[in-house]
C-alpha cells in the first residue's frame, strides 16, 4: 500500500514539472509510511459498507469530508454521486487528474473477515447482497491518501491536481445515466481543463510491492451477452 501511494504521488509531481528532488521524494516516502495504516482503515471501512453505482451516498460523504479537511476545493453531486477535489499548487503549471472508482457490486461476500460486507440492497428491482468485489474500496482509499500527501506539499506543486472519484464504474442501474460518460458529459475534464489523467487498478496477479504500467488506456472494455440454456 505504501509503494502504491508513493507511485501515485510521484506520477502527479512528475507530470507537474518537478525536477529530481531527492529531499522531496524522501518527504513523500515518510508521509506515505505514516499514512499506510490510515489508508488501510479507510479501505476496510469502505469494504464493510459498500454501495452500488449511483447510490454511493455515504461513500461520497466520507470522501468529501476528508478532502475538505485538507483544504481542497470540493465538488459533490457530479454524475449523481461523484466527488471532485481541486488542489491548486503554489506555482503555475499543468492540470493533472487522478481518478478512482467508488462503487461496489451486487455480489455476496463469502469470506470470514472482521470487515466483511453484510450489506443488502436492491439492484434493478431485485434484492441483492453488496460487496466490493473489484477493488474499488482500495482505489478510493489510495486516492484519499494521495490527496493528503499532495496537500501537505501544496506550496511546492507546479500546477493543479484534480482528484476524480467516479461513481457507477460497473455501470448505472437500468434506465439511468452514470459513470465516466456522465462525468465527462457534465464537464469533469474542464474548469480547469485536464492536461493528463492517471488511473490505477489493483491486481491479484501482481506481486506485492510491485506495479505494472502502460501508456494510454487499459481495462476499459465491457461487453454483455445473454445465454439461455433450455433443458432438464
Amino acid at each position: 500500500m505504501k509503494n502504491i501511494l508513493i507511485t501515485a504521488v510521484l506520477l502527479s509531481i512528475t507530470s507537474l514539472a518537478f525536477s529530481q528532488d531527492a529531499a522531496l521524494k524522501e518527504k513523500i516516502s515518510k508521509k506515505a509510511a505514516s499514512l499506510e495504516s490510515k489508508v488501510i482503515a479507510w479501505r476496510r471501512d469502505f469494504h464493510q459498507n459498500p454501495e452500488l453505482g449511483n447510490r454511493e451516498f455515504k461513500t461520497a460523504e466520507k470522501i468529501a469530508a476528508h478532502l475538505r479537511s485538507l483544504g481542497i476545493e470540493v465538488q459533490t453531486g457530479v454524475a449523481k454521486t461523484g466527488v471532485v477535489g481541486i488542489l491548486k499548487g503554489g506555482k503555475p503549471g499543468p492540470v493533472v487528474a487522478l481518478r478512482a472508482d467508488i462503487d461496489a457490486l451486487p455480489v455476496k461476500e463469502r469470506v470470514n473477515l472482521p470487515f466483511a460486507s453484510k450489506v443488502e440492497g436492491e439492484y434493478n428491482g431485485n434484492p441483492v447482497n453488496i460487496m466490493h468485489a473489484c477493488g474499488h474500496d482500495t482505489h478510493t482509499a489510495i486516492l484519499m491518501g494521495t490527496a493528503e500527501i499532495l496537500a501537505s506539499i501544496n506550496s511546492q506543486l507546479k500546477g493543479t491536481v484534480k482528484f476524480i472519484f467516479q461513481p457507477a464504474e460497473e455501470g448505472p442501474p437500468e434506465g439511468e445515466e452514470g459513470g465516466a460518460a456522465l462525468m465527462v458529459k457534465e464537464g469533469v475534464l474542464e474548469n480547469p481543463k485536464v492536461d493528463v489523467i492517471f488511473g490505477l487498478h489493483i491486481n491479484a496477479q501482481t506481486e506485492v510491492g510491485k506495479i505494472k504500467y502502460r501508456p494510454g488506456g487499459t481495462m476499459a472494455a465491457s461487453d454483455w451477452f445473454t445465454i439461455k440454456v433450455k433443458g432438464k
